[in-house]
């Protein structure tokens, strides 16, 4: 790896990190890098404390400066591409479409195109750039297989706006999802750290230790047995937060892929591409008139198709 391909990376120690050791505080800045390669940079010397090269095991305490080299991410070619857009709203500082399930939202390694960013760089002549040229104009997610109305920032003013209110939780997000099981609750709430899974790094889990606060709370719509259709409000967006949440009390996802029961994984009765989970409103303050907007995106022929199979089999 050659030193154009690094890019250098310095990171201070907080209050509330203090006690961490030196690889599980990289891991946590570092997503995409796995402990046990985080372990290797450190016994080869690439990360340091205050200048100094330390183990892995090194328990840092606040305002030490964790300095390490990661991979640049490379440039990709994104091209403008004429896939259609459920656009639910448009004006010259947001656009808010309902993302089909199966689309991912931006490029990716291995994932050029066919993607939400292609489709915006099409139909859109400016996005905004804080997220560079990988993800333009994106503020925030939704899993691919996860439908439902999203916003895109098309300048930076807008793109900072926005992303302060999903920060501070200003902006409001409301998804249905079909679950395994019977709730008993009308009403619930899910607390639980999220963060890596310990074993698993393409999942996430609840976590006792260096995850993020997380909060669900859930209301029941429809009960039909052995499955239950569910509103979800969400306080926190940590990533897979529904998913997550909601297996750990039992009721995951109808056809979910990574969390939902083994012996379901392809053998789901209803014909559904990945989980029964769509974002169907979202509420926030428009950046530049002030006004409090709420969108909506009317629950996928897919889902709706499950819904009454199950209502007619309840009959």
């Amino acid at each position: 790896m050659t030193e154009e391909t690094l890019e250098q990376q310095e990171k201070i120690c907080t209050a509330d990190q203090a006690g961490e050791r030196l690889d599980v505080f990289v891991t946590r800045q570092e997503p995409d890098l796995t402990r046990s390669h985080v372990q290797k940079l450190c016994a080869a010397g690439a990360v340091t404390v205050d200048g100094k090269v330390r183990k892995g095991s090194w328990k840092l305490t606040p305002g030490e400066q964790v300095a390490y080299a990661v991979p640049a991410p490379q440039a990709l070619e994104i091209q403008a591409e004429d896939i259609p857009l459920n656009i639910l709203y448009e004006d010259e500082d947001i656009i808010v479409v309902n993302k089909a399930r199966g689309m991912v939202v931006h490029p990716a390694a291995g994932v050029t195109s066919g993607t939400l960013v292609n489709a915006l760089l099409y139909h859109c002549k400016d996005l905004s750039g804080i997220n560079g040229v990988i993800r333009p104009g994106i503020v925030h997610r939704l899993d691919k297989d996860t439908s439902g109305v999203m916003v895109c920032a098309k300048n930076d003013r807008a793109h900072i706006d926005l992303a302060e209110q999903i920060r501070t939780k200003a902006a409001h997000r409301v998804y249905n999802a079909i679950v395994y099981g019977n709730i008993i609750e009308e009403d619930g709430i899910i607390k639980g750290d999220i963060g890596r899974h310990p074993t698993d790094r393409k999942k996430m889990a609840i976590v006792r230790e260096h995850g993020k606060p997380a909060v669900t709370h859930f209301h029941v719509l429809e009960r039909f047995g052995q499955y239950t259709f569910v509103e979800c409000r969400l306080e926190t967006g940590r990533t897979h937060q529904i998913r997550v949440h909601m297996t750990s009390i039992g009721h995951s996802l109808v056809n979910d892929p990574k969390y939902g029961p083994r012996r379901m994984v392809g053998k789901s009765p209803f014909a559904i591409k990945g989980q029964a989970l769509h974002s169907r409103t979202l509420t926030l303050t428009h950046p530049r008139t002030h006004e409090v907007m709420t969108f909506e995106a009317k629950l996928p022929e897919d889902m709706e198709k499950i819904l009454r199979a199950l209502r007619s089999k309840r009959k």
